[in-house]
């Protein structure tokens, strides 16, 4: 390996702490976290460019090819279904055991994500993706937050079936940046 894919290496443990650490509704971790090195980052890539072809999604297939070239990636999911427990609304129900009879119900998977999900732990993976991106910003790691990675990263079953949403992050370290200038997925 290159001393700079070493260094992104380096920066995508530091971004695993950044989101641990950020804060969370009422000091309750809901999230779940890994780093993926660059030979898991060809198996998620791979993953994704098979979703896109299935499901004929362009945008998949663009993301595909970054997530490849990466030289790591940062996956974040959060356990929506785990309540907060202040009765918000915010989920869309009046209270959190509403909420919960909710999920319950059995539905065909047929959306990449499974909802509802509790706002206050959505707000959590926000906050979490944040400060993660901040941190890999201020060591000057290329990044881009991907809905698409995380669908497949969910998918490909590299967090638990508890985590209702979930982004990946790639990096890269290069004299251009991979997630700049990238080619439409129209």
């Amino acid at each position: 390996m290159t001393p700079e894919q070493n260094a992104v290496t380096t920066v995508a443990e530091l971004m695993a702490l950044a989101a641990r650490t950020a804060p969370k509704g009422k000091g309750e971790d809901s999230l779940e976290i890994r780093v993926l090195t660059k030979k898991d980052c060809k198996k998620l890539s791979a993953r994704l460019e098979k979703m896109g072809k299935d499901l004929g999604i362009g945008f998949f297939l663009r993301d595909a090819k970054n997530i490849a070239a990466a030289d790591a990636c940062v996956i974040i999911g959060s356990k929506g279904d785990m309540v907060a427990g202040i009765n918000c609304g915010g989920c869309g129900f009046a209270t959190c055991a509403d909420f919960i009879k909710a999920r319950k119900k059995s539905r065909a998977a047929i959306t990449p994500f499974e909802g509802p999900n509790c706002v206050i732990r959505m707000a959590d993976l926000g906050i979490a993706v944040g400060s993660a991106v901040k941190t890999a910003q201020a060591h000057n790691a290329d990044n881009r937050i991907m809905y698409s990675g995380g669908v497949a990263a969910r998918n490909l079953g590299l967090v638990s079936k508890d985590c209702s949403v979930v982004y990946a992050i790639p990096l890269s370290a290069t004299g251009k940046n991979i997630f700049f200038d990238r080619p439409s997925s129209r």
